[in-house]
């Protein structure tokens, strides 16, 4: 089964000036050459190392990536007399590259910083090392380019697993996060929930900047889940695990009964356990709620209930088969309650 969604999002590009203003300050990036060139686009969130084409071979040269310079780089161009340091810098900006980051506190030669100002290519300084300028450069852009979309849902961390709770518009979905807030919970995201795919397989959900901390309860209306149980109710995000889809009860739908035949849900290509959940007048939803955040948490420790119910089955049947006659319990122990 696949959850209706909405419309996958991807970002196509961003700018240098969004770059540089959301990390100058997690990796002390400061300017060489002024401020030219924020308006560069970056199109890919991958990070290049120009050692090749600083030597020539531009065959392969993956130009709208950040090109990062680091120890290798600097010290190839070092080894270089100054006309020929100049023309192997200057191979560069035969493409249209977004901005250079000089690692390790290194710096380049004033000539070379205005060659990079007149092709409008902003150079940036990091004290970073080049390995870990990479690593956390990365994941800021793997965020920036990750596919998202958008879903009609609650969205609540139960006993630490994010638990998405889906289903038609009024069946309950707010009053059962509202419920497991009141038992200690804490809501990410309710009615819209913003998901956005990390790596290949991990789902983090949010909530929208408008929406942000806000229930909707109908009959009652909006509530601030933050203001009323404190900021312990809440987190900014989560990790999407476990989709429970609400259903209204119907006599003759065949529900599972051991939890063997669970079905699979995808979201942005990403599968996840789904369980079909009926509800009815009565029925304590909350409480299962818990519960099937538990059961997941025991799967995740290798003990599966169904698989144990099955397995003890099977071997009862096959110990009976053994033996000449049967009884339910074989031994009653004297009761002295």
């Amino acid at each position: 089964m696949k959850i209706d969604a909405g419309k996958e999002i991807r970002k196509e590009s961003i700018t240098v000036s969004f770059l540089y203003e959301c990390n100058k300050e997690r990796l002390q990036l400061t300017t060489l050459n002024g401020a030219v060139g924020f308006d560069n686009l970056i199109s890919d969130k991958n990070l290049h190392r120009p050692g090749l084409a600083l030597a020539g071979f531009v065959d392969i040269f993956a130009y709208q990536r950040v090109q990062i310079f680091g120890n290798t780089e600097i010290a190839f161009l070092e080894h270089l007399a100054p006309e020929a340091r100049k023309a192997a810098f200057e191979t560069l900006f035969k493409f249209a590259i977004p901005c250079i980051v000089i690692t390790n506190n290194h710096t380049l030669e004033s000539e070379l910083l205005n060659i990079a100002a007149a092709h409008n290519v902003p150079v940036f300084q990091t004290p970073y090392e080049t390995t870990k300028f990479a690593y956390v450069l990365s994941d800021f852009l793997d965020d920036q380019f990750a596919p998202q979309t958008v879903i009609h849902g609650s969205f609540v961390d139960v006993y630490g697993i994010g638990l998405l709770f889906v289903g038609r518009s009024g069946i309950g979905k707010s009053e059962i996060a509202l419920d497991l807030v009141e038992r200690g919970h804490r809501l990410v995201a309710d009615d819209v929930v913003r998901i956005t795919r990390k790596g290949e397989d991990i789902l983090l959900g949010t909530s929208t900047e408008i929406s942000k901390h806000f229930i909707e309860i109908r009959g009652l209306g909006l509530i601030d889940v933050r203001s009323i149980f404190g900021i312990r109710a809440v987190r900014y995000q989560k990790r999407i695990e476990v989709v429970v889809e609400l259903q209204e009860w119907k006599s003759d739908e065949d529900y599972t009964r051991t939890g063997l035949d669970h079905g699979t849900t995808k979201i942005l290509d990403v599968e996840l356990p789904l369980i079909k959940l009926p509800i009815f007048p009565g029925k304590n939803v909350t409480v299962i709620a818990e519960v099937i955040a538990l059961d997941y948490l025991l799967k995740r420790y290798g003990y599966d209930a169904a698989a144990e119910f099955s397995r003890r089955l099977e071997s009862t049947i096959e110990e009976k088969r053994r033996m000449r006659w049967e009884r339910a319990i074989d031994y009653f122990e004297h009761d002295f309650e």
